[in-house]
């Protein structure tokens, strides 16, 4: 089956991916931030098969609304289900390819600290994956 993208297609599948890896990173404010986003950035550029040809280019035009974590998450999850669908409708393998692509990402990006992650970092992994599976 071939999938044919547009390129807001392919923005919203660098947006969900990269904005769930900025969610981390955000929520983990306290704790090892940019420690989050280069794990979880370097579980997305291991990606393979037509999401790995997608996110390796980094999402130069995504403009994430900085001002607050909610703001983030306002523009990022809804792109996570946006993502998941528009892939399902063309080739559900690659959606699932997707969503373990994130999940990865998000759990590199947890994985920062000893141990368990923080409950904040437990809560955003669990929003993330909601948003992944309500496509």
């Amino acid at each position: 089956m071939s999938i044919t993208l547009t390129d807001q297609d392919k923005l919203t599948l660098r947006t969900a991916a990269y904005g769930a890896v900025t969610l981390m990173s955000a929520a983990d404010a306290a704790g090892k931030p940019h420690k989050a986003a280069t794990e979880g950035s370097i579980a997305l550029s291991s990606a393979t098969g037509l999401v790995g040809h997608v996110l390796a280019e980094y999402p130069k035009d995504m403009k994430l609304d900085s001002k607050s974590v909610a703001a983030i998450a306002d523009q990022v999850l809804p792109a996570l289900t946006a993502a998941v669908s528009l892939l399902k409708q063309q080739d559900p393998a690659e959606a699932d390819n997707f969503r373990r692509t994130v999940i990865v990402a998000v759990e590199a990006a947890a994985r920062t600290h000893q141990g368990r992650p923080s409950p904040t970092l437990a809560d955003m992994t669990r929003k993330i994956t909601e948003a992944l599976d309500a496509a």
